[in-house]
């Protein structure tokens, strides 16, 4: 029986908890911080958990 291959580019945007959560973090805090507010960029460096509907995907995208 063949495995699935790790998707790499998830893998490293991507992790699970403890729990079985998926853990993530916020796009758009690179570049062009002058336009953004200071609430929004600090928002967006906090993580968040991923919904529920979407995180089985993403768990089998980077199983190990």
């Amino acid at each position: 029986m063949g495995k699935i291959k790790t998707h790499k580019a998830s893998a490293k945007r991507f992790s699970v908890t403890a729990g079985g959560k998926v853990k993530m973090y916020h796009s758009h805090h690179r570049h062009n911080l002058g336009l953004k507010t200071a609430k929004r960029k600090r928002n967006l460096r906090k993580g968040s958990i991923l919904s529920t509907s979407f995180a089985p995907t993403i768990r089998t995208l980077i199983q190990k």
